[in-house]
């Protein structure tokens, strides 16, 4: 009999349910013995086939929710450890951000400092060029008015030009 477990445990229950009262008996009936012991043998025989069968089915859908279950927490696993790189990532950028912004400020400031210092040299250098420049100024009017006592002459602004030559060993 190819019946499934249901259907047999099916055919009892109508055979059962059918079955006529025995009079006096207070509600029991009488069942053919041999046609429900032969269903009940069929149940039987069948059982464990769709026990296992049962069984078959229950592991691999076990076993699924466990490959399930392992992959999930390999995605979870996953997403973490690009989560914590992305984080990482981002405070590496953020730290290299940092520094480049303090080597700029280190760099102008010292731009400044050059800058400040160079024009300090140079404040410097003019004033000593010019104080040089006055003492050069100051020694070539000595220098003129000694070159015209000795040629005799009165210092005068106008006159330039003179008759008499200078004589560098008498000024000596």
């Amino acid at each position: 009999m190819a019946t499934g477990v249901d259907e047999m445990l099916d055919m009892l229950f109508d055979m059962i349910d059918e079955a006529k009262n025995a009079p006096l008996s207070g509600g029991k009936c009488i069942v053919e013995r041999d046609k429900a012991l032969d269903i009940i043998e069929d149940v039987k025989a069948q059982l464990p086939v769709e026990l296992a069968e049962a069984r078959k089915i229950l592991n691999a859908r076990n076993d699924y929710l466990a490959a399930a279950k392992r992959d999930a927490d390999d995605v979870r696993k996953k997403a973490e450890e690009q989560a914590n790189q992305l984080v990482s990532e981002t405070e590496v950028v953020n730290q290299a951000r940092q520094k480049a912004a303090e080597i700029v400020k280190q760099a102008e400031d010292k731009a400044k400092e050059v800058r400040r210092t160079a024009n300090e040299y140079c404040e410097d250098l003019l004033r000593r060029t010019e104080e040089a420049l006055a003492d050069a100024h100051s020694e070539m009017r000595q220098v003129h008015i000694r070159f015209r006592s000795a040629m005799g002459t009165a210092p005068s602004a106008g006159s330039q030009s003179s008759s008499r030559v200078y004589d560098a060993e008498a000024d000596q």
